[in-house]
């Protein structure tokens, strides 16, 4: 194996001390413009990488800010990330995600591997935690950040919108097409809290119409795909075949539903309206294109971002920004909406 370059080997190239490099790379104002260029083209020229560990630990500054998140190949998730990155890396901070898979005692383990690389903020996503995860929370001393979510009690920070609340606008919008006997494919409750809460707020708006809420169709756990939407739609069709209307927790189980009602020859929205939630890619292109809901994901990532970036320059207290999420009407809900049909 080849020996790694130290900084006393730039030092010793350069003519300088091994404190002015440092200083040079941390960029000290006591080290002149020139001497830090040529330090610098040493240190490129061997092929050196300056540790900043010690320092930063010196200073309580790390450089990066630890992230949780539910899925890795959640269109949404990837959206708030590249905000939340692209915002940070302008003030020199990197990301450090962590995987749950919808796992709250998968989260807790990520939380505490995290906090022990120091990082100088932790975003969450969601508000329910273990009791100890949260106490991991409570007591990491460093800006906490719930997102996707409005948890009835926050940890510190929220960036986030209620899961429940666009579920009622969806609702209202069927009512008004005139469909009453609307379905709702969701995941299992117990391990997508957001899923969760966008099944509770669905039923609570379809109590509000006086309307009956029975039809709820369980699609597995989360996160739900284009093929478990289709198994679910097939079994809501099974089970209720006089349903006008479907709500689906996401836009790929959406359009999986979408689907399996084209393969039945059930025309949309005609015979059965389909809406999704996300505003996926897939639905604005797919034929009808799908009613949805955009959480302005990105928005999301790039709102933590500047909580973060604030927090460091002057702490405050507890925080609460709302994101505004859209219902966008599309084919899938209102034939007036697209040229296309089912």
């Amino acid at each position: 194996m080849q020996r790694s370059v130290k900084m006393k080997d730039v030092a010793r190239a350069a003519g300088v001390s091994v404190m002015t490099v440092s200083r040079a790379f941390r960029k000290d104002a006591s080290v002149r413009q020139e001497t830090r260029d040529a330090i610098l083209k040493v240190a490129e020229d061997l092929g050196y990488v300056f540790d900043s560990t010690a320092a930063n630990l010196r200073s309580q500054r790390t450089g990066f800010v630890a992230v949780t998140i539910p899925s890795i190949n959640n269109a949404n998730f990837a959206d708030t990330i590249a905000g939340l990155s692209d915002v940070l890396s302008g003030e020199g901070l990197q990301v450090l995600l962590a995987y749950t898979n919808y796992d709250v005692a998968q989260e807790e383990r990520a939380i505490e591997q995290l906090l022990r690389r120091r990082p100088e903020a932790i975003v969450v996503t969601g508000g329910r935690h273990t009791a100890r995860g949260r106490r991991l929370l409570e007591g990491a001393g460093i800006p906490v950040i719930e997102a996707w979510d409005l948890p009835a009690e926050p940890v510190d920070h929220v960036v986030g919108f209620s899961n429940a609340a666009t579920m009622e606008t969806m609702v209202d919008h069927l009512v008004a097409q005139g469909h009453e006997r609307i379905a709702f494919i969701g995941g299992d409750v117990d391990a997508d809290t957001r899923g969760a809460d966008r099944r509770r707020g669905f039923m609570a708006a379809m109590a509000a119409h006086g309307l009956a809420c029975a039809r709820l169709i369980e699609a597995g756990p989360p996160p739900i795909s284009m093929r478990e939407g289709a198994r679910a739609m097939a079994r809501l069709i099974a089970l209720h075949p006089d349903t006008q209307a479907v709500v689906c927790v996401s836009d790929l189980s959406a359009f999986g539903a979408l689907t399996e009602c084209q393969r039945r020859g059930l025309r949309v929205p005609q015979d059965m309206a389909v809406a999704g939630f996300g505003a996926y890619e897939i639905a604005s292109i797919c034929v009808p294109t799908l009613t949805t809901v955009n959480p302005f994901s990105r928005r999301i990532g790039e709102e933590i971002a500047r909580l973060i970036l604030e927090a460091r320059k002057t702490p405050a207290g507890r925080q609460l920004r709302r994101i505004a999420p859209e219902l966008v009407v599309a084919g899938s809900t209102d034939q007036q909406s697209d040229a296309g049909g089912g």
